[in-house]
């Protein structure tokens, strides 16, 4: 799509009845026994620059949407995964509406959350607070773990037979990735669940690494999360009983077998529905081949029928909503 290009929907358009944000979570710091620094903002300003003093860290930025029409109380907060941040629900890589734009077309209020260290939450610059070195994904690796293609076929850009992710639009894909600190998950629980304080009741919608942070925090608020979807999670609850009385859906795509991590979290993912169902939750898993729907990558939301996807998900959530 080129810049400019004008990307339309073929639903009504959208009526939207408010847009706000937030800030929300997160701690503060003291520095103290910096040097002061002479730096240079612009070509024309300098500035003599103290590091010392008050910084608030590990925030979560929250963006939400209201539709004039409500088709439920419960808004839909979606949690980004690893190496993300909320852009990801957002329109797709090859320009067509993300879930942002199909959920709230759909009739739900949707909050997007940059959880700790991503997007327009920012991150630390003081290295002492956060242990480790921030990582990024590269292109290969998002093309054989996303089960876009084989590792061997990167090269040529060429995707498994069938796949529904637009591989054509890969370059615009990687811009997505942002990088992320691999110590800073309890701290991103913690915000998580501040996010949902302030959010209120919800159903909360979250994909691969935010899978763990999702299923931590709701696990303490069984109030405030009454159904979770989680998108192919490489995180699973810790205490299945948590969440007798909820609804959990778990959904898996296609191309499994490709690479041994997704064997495994396969089968962790059928054992986590055993084991909610065990101690009395309402769990189910959708294993989208299954179902007869084939060619999904990891990438549910940018994959070409993601408005069907969303669409069953409209369904399931209307089903247990309460009241």
């Amino acid at each position: 799509m080129s810049a400019g290009q004008e990307v339309t929907m073929d639903a009504p358009s959208l009526r939207i009845a408010q847009v706000g944000s937030f800030h929300v979570g997160g701690r503060q710091i003291q520095v103290e026994g910096r040097d002061t620094q002479s730096i240079a903002f612009t070509r024309s300003a300098s500035f003599s620059y103290d590091p010392n003093g008050l910084y608030h860290v590990e925030q979560a930025y929250v963006q939400y949407f209201i539709p004039e029409r409500l088709v439920s109380p419960l808004p839909i907060v979606l949690l980004h995964g690893g190496g993300f941040s909320g852009t990801m629900w957002e329109t797709t890589p090859d320009g067509r509406p993300g879930w942002l734009q199909i959920l709230l077309g759909l009739g739900f209020s949707v909050y997007v959350v940059d959880n700790v260290e991503r997007g327009r939450a920012g991150w630390c610059a003081v290295p002492e607070v956060w242990s480790g070195d921030p990582i990024v994904r590269s292109a290969q690796e998002a093309w054989s773990l996303f089960r876009f293609g084989r590792a061997e076929d990167f090269g040529d850009r060429r995707p498994f037979p069938g796949q529904r992710f637009p591989a054509g639009a890969l370059d615009a894909f990687i811009m997505g990735h942002i990088p992320r600190w691999l110590t800073t998950t309890d701290a991103a629980v913690s915000t998580f669940e501040a996010v949902l304080q302030r959010v209120g009741p919800c159903c909360v919608v979250t994909h691969s690494q935010g899978g763990e942070v999702a299923f931590r925090a709701a696990a303490r608020h069984p109030t405030l999360v009454p159904c979770l979807v989680a998108l192919e999670p490489s995180g699973f609850p810790d205490e299945p009983a948590a969440f007798v009385g909820r609804s959990v859906l778990l959904i898996t795509g296609d191309y499994m077998d490709a690479t041994p991590i997704w064997t495994s979290l396969r089968e962790r993912t059928e054992e986590c529905i055993a084991a909610l169902k065990e101690a009395g939750a309402s769990a189910t898993l959708w294993s989208l081949p299954r179902l007869g729907i084939n060619g999904n990558s990891h990438m549910f939301m940018m994959d070409d029928n993601n408005a069907e996807i969303a669409e069953m998900l409209r369904g399931w959530i209307l089903e247990r909503q309460p009241g």
